[in-house]
């Protein structure tokens, strides 16, 4: 160890890189695009941004469950730990479950627990079952929580790559028996971040199978699940015999414009959820019980939830509209807020792009665009429908802006 060098370097655990921990010079992919952005902004300081990259709601929480906060907040009951949490929103996730998605029979202390968000309780997951040695099955392109935390505890991590060939579904079938044997959790997530796919009941039946026969549990990520454009919201632990192999997680974030608030909740198999409130209970105290309570009023009120999906249906179908007036080859999703689009290769006559990271590089710095690149599986670049907007006409007005600067070239595919 060099002298100027504290200690602490070298006692850093492996798993965050031991003694090299901090040197990587490696760039992370969201913060190229927030330097990105501030250097257009500071090139082009009289030029509007549109950022249609970012992945959370661009408005408050409903006024009903703001003032539900407030007066709960107020109430002298509410002010102590609550653990594992309070039962009233238990229940609430319960009815919930059976109202929007027809799941039947759960009890309220068997089969939920509430989390302070979805990560961190996809994140606690693999503590309940993952051995060095121990293997997740992950989809890519996705969300890596899980899967490092997995690594964390000496497993590894298989990734299963969600092509749009096969609906952006992963390959079960493609599995080794080796991997199948080690296999101890299956990670799935839809309607899907960054595709927009949602899962089809057949193929929710295939993974119940699929479990069953190899002795692994899933765990579904729900984050979206009522943030659906052409169909009904629907939930794995309606599959018949999803129950006896997995939980979901579904979260308050996206549905009820809460990011902020960290409300969610694992619902399903009754050891799973054992486990997991066992983990739980020795790494937080649990949400602030108004906080769980003004979960409640809007669990109670998916009315909100059906406002927002209107509003997100608008936008995309904007932005597809927008996107395919320039030659890209863009439909609307399944679900999520989400429109996953192949990045083009390059433009007639000019530059080349080598990888969706260029391209995105490319629209923020020319263009005063900003997205997401995905390089996972094919070149891609995810747009979403959070981006800032007034109103009906302000988002009318961004998108023919859009249009109008990406008309500028000709992009080949």
């Amino acid at each position: 160890m060099p002298s100027n060098e504290s200690y602490i370097q070298s006692i850093f655990a492996k798993r965050l890189g031991g003694d090299q921990f901090g040197k990587d010079t490696t760039i992370y992919k969201f913060e190229k695009i927030k330097r990105a952005k501030r250097a257009a902004q500071a090139a082009n300081p009289g030029k509007e941004l549109f950022d249609m990259g970012v992945g959370e709601p661009d408005e408050m929480a409903f006024p009903g469950v703001v003032k539900a906060l407030q007066l709960e907040a107020e109430k002298p009951e509410n002010r102590g730990y609550t653990d594992n949490g309070v039962d009233e929103f238990k229940e609430a996730a319960v009815e919930y479950m059976k109202d929007i998605f027809g799941v039947e029979g759960l009890d309220k202390s068997k089969h939920v627990n509430h989390t302070i968000g979805s990560k961190p309780g996809l994140a606690m997951t693999p503590a309940i079952f993952i051995n060095p040695g121990d293997v997740l099955l992950m989809t890519v392109p996705g969300y890596p929580v899980m899967a490092t935390h997995a690594k964390y505890y000496g497993g590894e991590v298989v990734n299963m790559p969600l092509t749009q060939e096969n609906g952006f579904l992963p390959d079960l079938k493609s599995l080794d028996a080796e991997t199948r044997k080690r296999a101890k959790l299956l990670y799935l997530n839809y309607p899907n971040n960054p595709t927009g796919a949602q899962a089809t009941r057949a193929f929710y039946e295939e993974v119940v199978a699929f479990a069953k026969a190899n002795d692994v549990a899933v765990v579904q990520d729900a984050a979206y699940s009522t943030l659906v454009y052409d169909e009904q919201p629907m939930s794995f632990l309606s599959t018949p015999g999803a129950m006896d192999v997995g939980v979901e997680f579904h979260s308050l974030s996206k549905a009820y414009n809460m990011t902020g608030w960290r409300i969610a909740f694992i619902v399903g198999n009754e050891l799973v959820v054992k486990g997991f409130a066992h983990v739980k209970d020795n790494i937080d105290s649990g949400q602030f019980a108004a906080i769980q309570k003004a979960g409640i009023y809007a669990l109670e009120h998916p009315e909100i939830t059906h406002q927002i999906v209107e509003k997100y249906k608008r936008r995309l179908t904007l932005l597809v509209d927008a996107l395919n007036s320039v030659g890209f080859s863009a439909s609307m999703p399944g679900g999520s807020f989400f429109l996953y689009v192949k990045a083009p290769k390059g433009i007639q006559g000019g530059r080349r792009f080598e990888s969706a990271e260029e391209f995105s590089q490319y629209l923020i710095t020319e263009h005063s665009i900003s997205t997401v690149p995905w390089d996972d599986v094919g070149a891609f670049a995810r747009f979403s429908a959070t981006f800032a907007a007034k109103d009906n006409k302000d988002e009318a007005r961004i998108m023919e802006e859009i249009k109008k600067r990406l008309s500028s070239v000709r992009f080949e595919f």
